[in-house]
């Protein structure tokens, strides 16, 4: 199977919906993340509005027509958000490497390949069609270190995990892009740094 991978306009996106809820649903079922498929169905609306976000971006993996894979991503506000996970992040980074390394970053939200497609390259592909343009390489994204072959991926494409863990159950972790400058100071260790 040979898939060919395109940055998509937000306008555009319509055209792929129907794909990447399929992927999202196959991609997410599997663990560490259980997903009930239905939650496609909520991504899917949730996308639609995040389209809408500052410094959006989104990449497609198409083989002969069907979606293969996507990535999304979008310029984290100033103001760093307290819903979802975003709380637990600025708890464990603290309020000066959360300002430093995040905000006016991008962050990277969703990558998904479906099952079928791994191996090929496609998560390294997308990773990069929507990160090649953050601002000065800061570009960060959130994932559970339950997502071993995830975090492979991201460690593989030059990715570094920030040594302060994330509380809560969903054991999740900080990576930094390859060219983000506070990439150094990331494994440096949670004891240093402004907390």
């Amino acid at each position: 199977m040979t898939a060919e991978v395109e940055v998509v306009a937000a306008g555009e996106l319509n055209r792929y919906a129907d794909g990447i809820r399929d992927v999202y649903a196959r991609a997410f079922a599997a663990p560490p993340w259980n997903e009930d498929p239905a939650q496609a169905d909520h991504y899917a609306e949730r996308l639609a509005r995040d389209a809408r976000r500052p410094g959006f971006t989104a990449a497609v993996a198409t083989a002969d027509g069907a979606v293969t894979g996507f990535a999304s991503a979008w310029t984290t506000p100033e103001a760093f958000p307290a819903d979802r996970s975003y709380g637990q992040v600025a708890e464990a980074l603290g309020p000066g490497r959360t300002r430093a390394w995040l905000c006016g970053a991008l962050e990277v939200n969703e990558l998904a390949v479906a099952p079928e497609a791994h191996g090929a390259g496609l998560g390294a592909a997308l990773l990069h069609a929507v990160t090649g343009p953050a601002p000065d390489g800061r570009c960060w994204l959130l994932t559970s270190v339950r997502a071993e072959a995830a975090l492979r991926l991201y460690e593989r494409a030059g990715w570094r995990r920030v040594d302060a863990p994330v509380p809560g159950k969903a054991a999740l972790v900080v990576l930094l892009g390859p060219r983000h400058p506070g990439r150094v100071e990331a494994g440096a260790g949670a004891e240093g740094g402004d907390r």
